[in-house]
């Protein structure tokens, strides 16, 4: 250990003793045992750290990958130590959370005065950008979703914008005060004729300030975990104002978690929701089953308050009988989840949007029924409803237009045998893409058909995960549809998902053919499926001039003419005013369009 030479002792008023004192303490820590790092390198590394972190999105593209080839801390060496940076910057990061600043002196000893800073700000730069990593893959990412909720972080950061922003400006200071002593630190003082007591006075500049950096990088951890300490719950009135407020009624275990992770997914991730400016908001309302509330129901509470990106009332388990009496009761909550939409002006506009809110996501703002009708009355049965933002692969396939089979079953013989007969319809020229979503509920069974898919005949689009969300798309659409007092026998889209729907208990598989434009499908199940398969080489050459589905149609005699019907069907203005085809309801040909004035 160093002793401190008599020059760094200045003539001081009495308001500097302290920082005399501090000095002495600082170059007691202070054994450079001659280990030395590219201070400037580890220093872009923080920054370009804190930049990426602060940014609203982070796309992949070259140009990072470029930066950080260019740029990458991964290679810098710390000369005359055995212990590599990482290593280092993640003993820094564990001890300052936790300790004092001199404690952190003590640890970077044997560093330069440069060294010790750029050490302790990386290791502030590497915990903040975990945190903001996490931050900016959530919702997209289940495992995002995972780590938040153990480590209990907030999903919704945007009331804490204005504190981020005055962090951000205080590490932009320490950066700068960071770059004066690196280039104090690099001057070549021994060899120059300097004036001994300005470069002692210089120096003591220097420790203090190399101690200001350090001990408020550590006040910025510590203010961050206060900031992620924050509970949703503190919710005010003055934020509701003047917007639609959308309540999520439920029990305190919410959702099955895939479920819920695709409702966050189509409120708070939803492309549409950038357009919205923040016009609704969520709160969410748990309800006991019983009066009393039970310890997993109040740690239920507690993860999801602290995890998801609504807000949640205050302390639920002293809200007042009698409103959840008027919540069972005038909006029939039981045990499934509800969510009741209130307008600007407090009035109850839909009893329940919740598949609304699955099936269209941000689209249906402001979330009424009237809102819900109108959705419908611009909706087919098509691909797109299906499977719509379940995976961005398969609905850029649907604009581009390509044949698509979705096709599901859990029995494995009867996957492979289908998949052999499109393997070899696909051979004979047919361009069809090729997805399989499963079963309703998917067991391990599902799961383990997805291994021998992806092994042996064709890499699987969807995920065990995504396949959830299909069937969940498909219930919300049937459910959607029964509570507008739809009926199977004149609704073709109720009548099409309910089969679908009831397909689970089937040893046979069942697949649906189609294409983003012209908008009609066909469901095939069966016998009748693959009676239709070996029948292609009669009907694959007219793939060319009807396209994939009229050629299935025609083949089983499901359409007689590619020729306009003349089953009448009367479509008000608003109903049939969007471009297109229309489809009968009956024969499944193209209606002829005739515009009445009345």
């Amino acid at each position: 250990m160093n002793s401190l030479p008599a020059q760094h002792l200045r003539p001081h008023s009495i308001s500097s003793m302290q920082d005399d004192v501090l000095i002495k303490e600082l170059f007691l820590s202070h054994d450079p045992d001659g280990r030395r790092l590219d201070s400037e390198q580890v220093l872009r590394a923080m920054e370009n750290i804190m930049c990426y972190a602060t940014a609203s999105e982070v796309p992949v593209s070259d140009e990072y990958g470029d930066a950080f080839a260019m740029n990458n801390a991964s290679n810098i060496e710390v000369v005359g130590s055995q212990e590599p940076l990482g290593h280092t910057i993640c003993k820094i990061a564990r001890e300052g959370i936790y300790t004092r600043t001199m404690i952190v002196f003590d640890l970077v000893g044997n560093y330069r005065w440069d060294a010790k800073v750029v050490l302790v700000l990386a290791a502030f730069a590497t915990s903040y950008g975990e945190f903001w990593l996490i931050m900016q893959l959530y919702p997209r990412n289940l495992l995002a979703v995972s780590v938040a909720m153990l480590k209990q972080l907030p999903c919704n950061v945007s009331m804490l914008k204005p504190r981020f922003k005055a962090l951000s400006l205080l590490v932009k200071a320490m950066v700068e005060v960071t770059k004066c002593i690196i280039e104090f630190e690099g001057l070549p003082i021994a060899h120059l004729m300097m004036d001994k007591e300005m470069i002692s006075t210089t120096k003591s500049h220097i420790f203090i300030a190399a101690y200001w950096v350090i001990r408020s990088s550590l006040n910025c951890s510590s203010h961050i975990n206060d900031l992620i300490a924050m509970k949703s719950e503190q919710l005010g009135v003055s934020e509701l104002k003047d917007k639609v407020v959308i309540l999520l009624v439920s029990k305190p275990e919410l959702l099955p978690l895939e479920k819920l992770f695709l409702l966050v997914h189509q409120t708070y991730d939803h492309p549409h929701n950038k357009n919205l400016e923040e016009s609704y908001k969520i709160v969410w309302v748990p309800i006991s089953s019983s009066e009393t509330w039970t310890d997993v129901e109040e740690r239920n509470f507690e993860l999801f308050s602290c995890s998801l990106p609504w807000y949640s009332v205050r302390q639920p388990q002293l809200l007042n009988s009698a409103v959840v009496n008027l919540i069972k009761q005038e909006w029939n909550f039981k045990e499934e989840p509800i969510m009741v939409v209130l307008d600007s002006q407090g009035m109850v506009t839909n009893s329940n949007a919740l598949d609304m809110v699955l099936i269209w996501g941000a689209r249906g703002y402001p979330f009424s029924v009237t809102r819900e009708i109108e959705l419908w009355q611009e909706e087919d049965w098509t691909l797109p409803l299906m499977i719509d933002e379940i995976h961005p692969l398969l609905n850029k396939w649907v604009q581009e237009g390509r044949n698509i089979c979705l096709y599901g079953s859990e029995n494995k013989d009867w996957i492979i045998e289908f998949n052999a007969k499109m393997m070899e319809i696909r051979r004979l020229g047919l361009q069809v893409d090729m997805v399989f979503v499963g079963v309703k509920n998917p067991s391990e069974q599902v799961r383990n058909v997805l291994a021998t898919i992806n092994q042996e005949m064709h890499t699987t689009l969807l995920s065990f995960t995504e396949i959830q969300f299909f069937w969940y798309r498909l219930e919300s659409i049937r459910k959607s549809k029964l509570r507008l007092g739809k009926v199977a026998d004149t609704d073709h889209t109720l009548r099409e998902v309910s089969a679908l729907l009831n397909t689970e208990d089937s040893d046979n598989g069942w697949a649906v053919f189609g294409k983003g434009w012209p908008p009609d499908i066909v469901r095939l199940q069966g016998m009748q499926l693959m009676e239709c398969l070996n029948l292609f080489p009669d009907w694959g050459g007219n793939v060319a001039r009807r396209g994939l589905v009229g050629a299935i149609r025609n083949a089983l005699g499901l359409a007689v003419s590619s020729e306009p019907c003349s089953h009448p069907n009367v479509l008000h203005y608003a109903e049939g005013s969007r471009e297109g085809i229309v489809v009968c309801e009956k024969c499944k040909r193209l209606l002829k369009m005739f515009v009445v004035y009345e």
